[in-house]
């Protein structure tokens, strides 16, 4: 059966990533993945959390949230609730994997990731989008000599699958999402993986089913970090 916007199983939607979004953070992005689009900002900070003062060790953490009318029906303005903090945290973790927090020194770096408008995948573009506004971030560290060099060690991506009809699917809209049989968003540093987070919606799941859908989301992810590649070099 095609999927309703003529994609193969295993392509990802067409995606966009604008870098110096906006004016005034260190850096910025906005992401388009289809019709998902979210703005993605990294702001620096002097000084850490205080379980870090004095370590010399820096700091990532992420903020997100939906404007009203992201989604079909409009939702309230700054509603926080246990998906927010969960993706929160997941953004957070994600980025700190791309990280050397000790050649970061005492500073922190705080994402904000603000879907304006939502169509499935979320979490997986904010990830996306986010890791190069930190990177912009990064680079402006070293020309205010905040830091000597750039700690990245590594790239990081995200993107879901999932078994829709009873087939494996690359980069789920929110038709196809809403009604998976099975919903998995994936998120790697490289090669390797940083989370995966995977359930049984309407129904269980083998180890084949398992082992295709990571391979999707491997080859997706892939293909992601070359265009965040494409996309700094520029």
């Amino acid at each position: 059966m095609p999927r309703i916007d003529g994609r193969t199983n295993n392509e990802l939607r067409k995606v966009e990533i604008t870098r110096g979004f906006l004016k005034h953070p260190e850096g910025s992005v906005l992401i388009k993945t289809g019709d998902t689009h979210v703005i993605c900002t990294a702001t620096v900070e002097e000084g850490v959390p205080s379980w870090l003062v004095g370590s010399g060790h820096g700091w990532v953490t992420a903020e997100y949230g939906m404007l009203p009318r992201a989604t079909t029906e409009r939702n309230p303005r700054n509603q926080t609730s246990g998906r927010t903090f969960e993706i929160q945290r997941i953004i957070g973790r994600c980025l700190r994997a791309a990280v050397d927090m000790n050649r970061l020194g005492e500073n922190t770096i705080k994402i904000d990731c603000d879907v304006i408008q939502a169509d499935g995948g979320t979490r997986t573009a904010s990830v996306t989008g986010a890791y190069v506004a930190l990177c912009d971030a990064l680079s402006y560290m070293v020309n205010m000599g905040i830091v000597t060099d750039i700690p990245l060690v590594g790239s990081v991506a995200a993107v879901s699958v999932g078994v829709v009809n009873s087939e494996c699917m690359l980069d789920l809209t929110y038709a196809e999402d809403s009604t998976a049989g099975v919903d998995m968003n994936v998120f790697m540093r490289d090669d390797e993986f940083v989370e995966v987070q995977g359930t049984g919606e309407a129904s269980t799941f083998g180890r084949e089913a398992l082992d295709t859908l990571l391979d999707l989301a491997i080859e997706g992810i892939g293909k992601l970090m070359h265009i965040q590649a494409d996309v700094l070099s520029l």
